[in-house]
């Protein structure tokens, strides 16, 4: 659950001097709370890292050396070393990935493919479905044979539905 965001700003923008401004979300209300489901799968890797690696005393999962937040210049020094380390030459050497926001797009992209319906896709990501059918149409293209499945399917279970109710009048 998401109550706020502490987005780095630069200390010269904030009132008390510190680079990170505490937030409500953007475009919500100052009390409004965001769900962000996350599938089973994911919850056990992220219980299985905090379970060896633990947390901030404030909640976080990562920190800087000296136990701070991490600042923007170090996630992408961090990133670039990481992506080094996980991907083969080519891909390093490929948009793959290049920035940590690629993998919101990956994410909302992969769920998008996988059937998740736009309205809950949306949901997810905290976007509206404008938005998802403006920046992610594309990733739906070419899908039509899984789409005709899908209502083939829908048929199937209604034809079999009505079947079995006119067996029991």
């Amino acid at each position: 659950m998401l109550s706020r965001a502490s987005p780095q700003v630069g200390s010269a923008w904030t009132d008390d001097g510190k680079p990170y401004e505490e937030r409500h979300l953007k475009q919500r209300a100052r009390q409004a709370v965001r769900p962000v489901p996350i599938p089973p799968v994911l919850v056990g890797i992220l219980r299985a890292h905090m379970d060896v690696i633990g947390t901030t005393t404030d909640g976080r999962l990562f920190s800087a050396v000296r136990g701070g937040p991490v600042r923007s210049q170090e996630y992408g020094a961090v990133w670039k070393a990481a992506r080094r380390k996980a991907l083969t030459p080519v891909q390093v050497a490929s948009p793959l990935a290049a920035i940590p926001y690629d993998l919101r797009h990956a994410c909302v992209s992969f769920w998008l493919r996988s059937g998740v319906s736009l309205a809950e896709t949306a949901r997810r990501a905290g976007q509206s479905v404008a938005v998802l059918q403006r920046y992610y149409a594309k990733v739906l293209d070419g899908k039509e044979g899984r789409m005709n499945e899908l209502i083939d399917q829908g048929f199937a279970e209604h034809e079999a539905t009505e079947t079995n109710r006119s067996r029991a009048d």
